[in-house]
């Protein structure tokens, strides 16, 4: 699911009366909010969800992939996700089998109407 995709299912979780762009604005502000409070915080918990934390990154050496060399590798931060239990186990939970496929030699029925009988 991209952007796209989750601003059309909020529009659609939010019943007729809303707007994409009301459903634009949602999810924009609950992005902005969770993006603001890693960078103050170092961390945002969504019971149920899960928990965004900044993870620090130890300076390292490493190697350039084209020429082989060796070259050192900054101290970074990064954003890690960790999910919640509860949807871990929803991810673990079997997918609903989908409806069986017909026969090979299945015919649909025909549009020709059956003569009657004798």
């Amino acid at each position: 699911m991209n952007k796209a995709e989750l601003i059309e299912t909020v529009q659609g979780s939010l019943g007729k009366d809303a707007t994409k762009r009301a459903a634009e604005d949602a999810v924009a502000a609950v992005l902005g909010a969770i993006a603001d409070g890693v960078r103050t915080q170092g961390k945002v918990q969504l019971i149920g969800f899960g928990t965004f934390q900044v993870k620090n990154r130890k300076a390292r050496m490493g190697r350039n992939p084209k020429t082989g060399e060796p070259m050192h590798i900054a101290a970074s931060k990064s954003v890690g996700f960790k999910p919640s239990a509860p949807l871990k186990s929803s991810l673990a939970a079997p997918a609903e089998p989908a409806p069986p496929a017909p026969p090979s030699d299945f015919a649909p029925p025909s549009a020709e109407p059956t003569p009657p009988g004798p």
